[in-house]
């Protein structure tokens, strides 16, 4: 069997939920073996597959960790950038540390700029990987040149901070269909095989017909964002605290929350119709950034059925969670626990409680950051296709449609957000560089501005 995670080919961006659908449950069968390790294939030559790092910050150093340690190595750091030097250096210093000869990247393969993707990217031949890991807002470029270049990709999550960007985001992912690329999105739960497993059997009808579905991300985030230093232009200071800046990110709700959106339309087997939600902040903050700290979303799929999503970023004695819940019209289950955990259980009525358990899958061999890798470096040597373009842009676009019904205090339709021309950079972000001017600006106090419902338009 093979593992196979992609859309169905000559599918258009337009896809319906019919073959969103059917496209969803195909994935998840097709890719139940993620964890099971083959043998290396040998070239008649190098077997390596080599690495650009494009972003080096915590969370591109730790993917890098999770393509060096798979099972289907052989795998090399080549190149890295940043727009950031100090960052680019520490990251290689802490991987070189940890992974020695493995880390192949002389000063002459460290890249810095805005246009230092290209460079990383220049540095690889048609089996490498560029790991798209900095930010949302350059997502879609740095795709489209890796495309261009005939070069594979794993690209992080959140896509685009609005919906011409994940409109030009499809458009690539089409390219890279029609050039038999791997294009792995890093909504790692998709390779979970307790995931999968419990997928399976709710489309098997063990559940009955899904009514509910409610996820939570109820937990501290830090501080929030403090006083920009008087020797970092405001523009830099942006980009680094990237989930205080729609712009940047998208914000931190649609940043964090797109695994949890991914997990709502995963479990439907749908996409939602309209979305309506609330947010605010809390009356004390000292947050200088433009994220609300408190969201409440519901999402109405075409049939009338709900999804919520509700997120918390205080701390003190506020109630915590991080899960992921379903409810049928037989009993309810979970799908996911604890930052991302595979705890998937199916319980006798709906009352999600561990006296009340009816089957719970083991502890995961591979946890789902590890296991997506496996996925795509397998694709990439057995020449499988694998493409998760469109599906990765569709949850991105529920999401968005959710932080757009908040942000706005309107219910937003699906029609609405995936034809959108609005942008949070109305210049083009292709020329962005160092002497830019980022598109929000602070008050005498350094307080940027917050979205207002009632006033703020998204769509």
């Amino acid at each position: 069997m093979t593992r196979v995670t992609q859309s169905p080919q000559g599918s258009s961006p337009g896809a319906s939920r019919r073959q969103f659908l059917q496209w969803g449950t195909a994935a998840a069968a097709a890719s139940s073996l993620a964890n099971v390790a083959i043998p290396r294939v040998h070239a008649a030559e190098d077997n390596t597959i080599r690495l650009a790092l494009i972003g080096c910050g915590g969370r591109g150093s730790g993917a890098v960790g999770n393509a060096l340690n798979s099972i289907h190595g052989p795998v090399q750091l080549y190149a890295m950038a940043d727009v950031a030097e100090d960052r680019l250096a520490r990251a290689h210093k802490a991987l070189a540390d940890r992974f020695g000869e493995r880390v192949n990247v002389p000063k002459e393969r460290q890249f810095i700029g805005f246009d230092a993707y290209k460079k990383a990217i220049d540095c690889l031949g048609p089996k490498d990987v560029a790991m798209l890991t900095s930010f949302a807002y350059v997502r879609p470029l740095q795709l489209e040149y890796a495309v261009q270049k005939g070069v594979n990709v794993f690209m992080e999550k959140s896509f685009a901070p609005d919906a011409p960007n994940l409109r030009r985001m499809l458009q690539a992912g089409e390219e890279a269909k029609k050039k038999n690329l791997k294009i792995m999105a890093g909504l790692q739960c998709r390779h979970s095989v307790n995931r999968q497993e419990l997928i399976k059997r709710i489309r098997d009808g063990q559940l009955g017909e899904i009514m509910l579905v409610r996820a939570y991300r109820v937990h501290p985030a830090g501080g929030g964002l403090g006083k920009k230093p008087e020797n970092m232009t405001d523009l830099m200071w942006q980009i680094r605290n990237f989930t205080s800046f729609q712009w940047v990110s998208g914000g931190l709700y649609a940043e964090m929350n797109i695994h949890q959106i991914d997990e709502l339309v995963w479990l439907k087997g749908d996409l939602p119709a309209v979305a309506r939600g609330i947010g605010g902040r809390a009356r004390d903050t000292r947050d200088r950034g433009q994220e609300f700290d408190s969201i409440s979303i519901e999402w109405t799929f075409p049939d009338g059925t709900k999804a919520t999503d509700a997120a918390r970023w205080l701390g003190g004695h506020c109630y915590r969670e991080f899960a992921t819940y379903v409810h049928g019209t037989k009993c309810a289950a979970q799908f996911s626990g604890d930052i991302h955990a595979g705890t998937t259980r199916i319980y006798k009525n709906q009352r999600c409680a561990n006296d009340n358990i009816v089957w719970e899958a083991p502890p995961e061999q591979y946890n789902p950051w590890d296991a997506e890798w496996n996925v795509l470096l397998e694709n990439i040597r057995k020449d499988q296709p694998q493409n998760e373009v469109e599906r990765a842009v569709q949850s991105n676009f529920a999401d968005l449609m959710g932080r757009a019904a908040v942000h706005s205090g309107m219910e937003v339709t699906w029609e609405q957000m995936t034809t959108s021309n609005f942008q949070f950079y109305p210049g083009k972000i292709d020329d962005l560089n160092y002497d830019s001017e980022p598109p929000v600006k602070p008050d005498a106090d350094g307080y940027y501005p917050v979205p207002v419902p009632g006033v703020t338009k998204e769509t």
